[in-house]
Formats: C-alpha cells, sequence, structure tokens
C-alpha cells in the first residue's frame, strides 16, 4: 500500500472539457472526504485508487483509455487492494464495455453519479467483483458535492449542466443529459463562500452556458447572473464559458458591458463559416449572425478579446464552404481559435453522413486555416504593445519562467503575458501593472520594469495554502495539443469540441 502518513492515496486523471476538470475537483473532494490523501506528484499509478474521469468526445479516446488501463494492470497485480475506477462521458457511453476489456478495473460510473464514488469502491472491496453504476439522469447536482478546488485564487461556478442542443457532431448532450439549471440563489451564495476563501477570478461554466434560465423559465437570467456577481464586494474577475451564437442576446453584451468586474473577454464558437455547413451541423445560426454579435460586442467592449472554435472537414465540406470559413475568420480577427480536423465519433448523426472528406484534403485545409488564423493572432496581439495591463499573477502559466527570471499571468482580456520578475515578492493571485513592450501570436512580454504591485487577499489564500502541510499531485489533464494552445483558463466547453 502506497501512504502518506499512514491514509491510504488516491490519483484524479482528467481527460476532455472545462466541466470534466470541474467534476474531479468534485471527485478529489469525495475522496479527501472518504479519508484519501492525494498520491505524491509524479506517483504514475502508485496510489490506492486511480480515478479516470473520462472524455467521449476527444479523437479515439477509447484506444487512450485503455492503453492506460493496460499499463495499470500489472501494477494493481503486484499491489493487493489497489482499485480502479473508471468515470466520466466515456463511461457513460461504454458502461459494461469497459470491464469486459479490461476486468481489473473496479468501479465504473458515469457522469450523473459521481457523488457514488466513494460507497461504490467500497462496496466493490467488499464484495470484491466490479461495481458498474451509470445513473440516466442527474440524481444531485455537482455543485452540492464537496470539492478540492486546484486554485486558491481562481475557481470555476458550475451554473448548469447538460445541453438542449443536437449538433450533428457532438455526442455530449446524450451522455450529459438535458440542460438543468442551478437557482441563482445558490449559484451566488457559491460564489460568495468562495470569495470569503480568497478567490478573487470566477468562470461560470455550463455546456451551453448563456442558455442558462431556459429551465427556470427566465430567458434573461444569464445577464442578471452577471449583473449580481458584479455586486459581490472581493470578486475581481467574473468571466463565463462557453456560449452558443443562438442565445447571446443583447442583454448579455449589455450586461458584459456595464458590468466592471466581467472581463472585457468572449469565447464564442463559429464552427464553420459556411451556412451549408452549419445547417449540416445543426447550428441553430448563420455567418451573418455570428458576425453581427461579433460587432455588436466590439463596439460596446472595443478591447474585448474574442476566441472561437472552427471545425474543418466536416462532411459534405466544399472548398467553397471553406472559403466561407476563411472569409468568417479574416472578418471577426479572433485573439486565438481551436481548430479541429473533422473525424468521426461513433454515436453522432455525422459519422454516417455522406461526403466524408478525404484526410489529406482535411490536413492541407486545416493548416491553411491555422496559418491565416496565428497571423492574425499576432497582428491583434502587436496592438498590445504600449499599453499598460493589469495582470493577476498566475501559478505554472509560464514553462520558461525559471530560467528567464520572469513571472506570468493573466491580462484582464486573458491574453498570457510574461513579466519581468520585480524585487518585492509576488504571489499567484497577485496583481501587477505592466506596459507591453513585445507581441508574439501567443503571448505578450512586459521587458521592463513592474510599474505596481498590489497584494491580494487571493494571494494570501494562495500563500496559506501553500504554508500548510504539503499537498501531493493535483488534478492531472490530458488535454491534446491541437491547433492554437489554449488560453487557462481554456476557453472551450464539451459541447464546443469534437
Amino acid at each position: 500500500m502506497s501512504e502518506v502518513e499512514g491514509l491510504k492515496t488516491y490519483e484524479v486523471r482528467t481527460y476532455g472539457c472545462q466541466m470534466n476538470v470541474h467534476d474531479s475537483e468534485r471527485l478529489s473532494g469525495l475522496l479527501e472526504g472518504a479519508g484519501y490523501v492525494r498520491a505524491p506528484e509524479g506517483s504514475d499509478g502508485d496510489a490506492d485508487v486511480v480515478v479516470f474521469n473520462t472524455c467521449a468526445v476527444r479523437e479515439n479516446a477509447d484506444n487512450k483509455l485503455y492503453g492506460n488501463l493496460g499499463r495499470l494492470a500489472p501494477m494493481k497485480t503486484k499491489r493487493p487492494g489497489m482499485q480502479i475506477a473508471v468515470g466520466g462521458c466515456l463511461a457513460q457511453k461504454d458502461r459494461d464495455t469497459i470491464v469486459q476489456r479490461a476486468p481489473w478495473v473496479d468501479v465504473v460510473f458515469g457522469t450523473h453519479n459521481i457523488g457514488k464514488l466513494p460507497v461504490l469502491l467500497e462496496r466493490a472491496r467488499i464484495q470484491e467483483e466490479a461495481q458498474v453504476e451509470i445513473a440516466e439522469s442527474l440524481e444531485a447536482f455537482p455543485s452540492t458535492l464537496p470539492t478540492r478546488r486546484e486554485s486558491a485564487y481562481a475557481a470555476w461556478v458550475s451554473i448548469s449542466v447538460g445541453c438542449n442542443n443536437t449538433c450533428t457532431f457532438c455526442i455530449v448532450p446524450a451522455l450529459r443529459g438535458k440542460e438543468k439549471d442551478r437557482r441563482p440563489g445558490d449559484i451566488l451564495a457559491e460564489v460568495e463562500a468562495l470569495v470569503a476563501e480568497g478567490v478573487s477570478e470566477i468562470t461560470l461554466l455550463g455546456q451551453n452556458v448563456n442558455a442558462y434560465g431556459s429551465d427556470i423559465g427566465d430567458r434573461e437570467a444569464f445577464s442578471k447572473l452577471l449583473r449580481a456577481c458584479g455586486t459581490i464586494e472581493g470578486l475581481e474577475r467574473v468571466r463565463f464559458t462557453s456560449p452558443h451564437p443562438r442565445d447571446f442576446t443583447d442583454d448579455v453584451i449589455a450586461a458584459m458591458a456595464e458590468t466592471p468586474n466581467v472581463m472585457p473577454q468572449l469565447h464564442m464558437p463559429l464552427q464553420s463559416g459556411s451556412d451549408t455547413v452549419l445547417k449540416a451541423m445543426r447550428r441553430s445560426y448563420r455567418q451573418e449572425r455570428f458576425l453581427g454579435i461579433i460587432e455588436k460586442v466590439r463596439a460596446a467592449i472595443p478591447h474585448a478579446a474574442i476566441s472561437t472554435d472552427i471545425i474543418v472537414g466536416f462532411p459534405g465540406e466544399t472548398e467553397e464552404d471553406f472559403e466561407q470559413t476563411m472569409h468568417a475568420v479574416r472578418e471577426a480577427r479572433f485573439a486565438n481559435a481551436f481548430t479541429f480536423q473533422y473525424s468521426k465519433r461513433p454515436g453522432t448523426p455525422a459519422a454516417t453522413m455522406e461526403g466524408q472528406i478525404p484526410k489529406e484534403v482535411v490536413q492541407a485545409r486545416y493548416e491553411r486555416l491555422v496559418a491565416l488564423q496565428e497571423e492574425i493572432s499576432w497582428e491583434e496581439n502587436k496592438k498590445q504593445v504600449g499599453r499598460t495591463l493589469e495582470v493577476m499573477v498566475a501559478e505554472g502559466e509560464g514553462r520558461k519562467d525559471g530560467s528567464t527570471h520572469r513571472l506570468s499571468g493573466r491580462a484582464p482580456d486573458n491574453r498570457l503575458v510574461h513579466f519581468t520578475k520585480p524585487e518585492q515578492d509576488v504571489r499567484p493571485g497577485d496583481v501587477v501593472t505592466v506596459e507591453i513592450t513585445y507581441a508574439a501570436p501567443h503571448h505578450l512580454l512586459a521587458e521592463g520594469p513592474t510599474n505596481t504591485v498590489r497584494r491580494t487577499r487571493a494571494g494570501d489564500a494562495w500563500e496559506k495554502r501553500n504554508a500548510a502541510p504539503a499537498q501531493p499531485a493535483g488534478v492531472m489533464l490530458g488535454l491534446p495539443k491541437i491547433g492554437v494552445p489554449e488560453p487557462l483558463p481554456a476557453a472551450t466547453s464539451g459541447c464546443s469540441v469534437v
């Protein structure tokens, strides 16, 4: 048995969207509530309980899962009492198949019953047989479960689960279910509690976040929620992901523009610039509508950084269709884009559509799109040179910070900024003001001295957490590096990616 101070250890491996990342915080909280502690960093499966929180959206997700499970099989044989659990969207989809293909798995649970994990682990231990329990509908809203937050200064807050859309490339609604909204009072109570603990930035999270209110019968519920967040003292930054163009209304734009702590950042999935392809995707908007939203946002929030998701090579996409996507990208001038090559997802209507595009054609279009977006991203970032920006210092954002004697953080519009390390102590969660001196396609650089350093309650919270007895490794993110590098927080929810 691998133990930390005599306690059983656990490791959570997370793949996929922000919803899964947030669910893994819940899983960690549940396990710690059951008496487990995190395995040391780099344990690589050397834990008493290893949990895979899976994704059914990513390409070859099942092969990757079974490959990882296979690598743990001999370790489990050598370590009596070790348990392996598989949850998330792939578990919801494949159910009994997982135990058939990997009989050494102890627990399989779905997206609707993550709160059952400790009970299922104990039942599997006592009965000495695999426990497979997949609920067909949500048993309890995840936010009612204990949570081990990954950050002391920034937090996800889930406002809804599920999705009512029927995009032909996406299997998420079938696995996450119909949209279910939380009561506004419960959301705001969670935000206030987080702020009281020192959190200064929250990201409102939903599969289709701005459809919030459809379940409770209020079409303006999301804009009201944004404005309510603006009244919470100590909450410095509010973000949200991911919205859908169909539900993006003028009242939301007004709330963003008029609420000071709602950041000038928007992730708006385009998917395709072709009206023909959008129709085949069952995306209920067209290029004109999409570009109209972008225009309104820029009119109300001139410095807003807008990002997107784009699928290249959807079945039936012609060269003319692809050129429409290129046109939309030129017109929208996204700060960055998450570009994906279409690939079949079993269980989705698009997987059986006629007109599947040859791989080499998709690859060529993809490379053209990435090259265009790289050029635009760089041009847009160059516009930031000379500006003085307020940067919230982040943890783990700059891979070269140690060797370059820099720190890193996020500007209000979520652009990544590397800046010269000041003489005074600066902690993650603290805020600095710096002047931008250089721009690259995916980051900004402030090479001069830091103008100001503001120590914050969020920095205090980070310091307090790190002064406590050392905690082992955090939730591992298995996000693939596709197209343009993701911002942090990554701005793609499960229904936005393929």
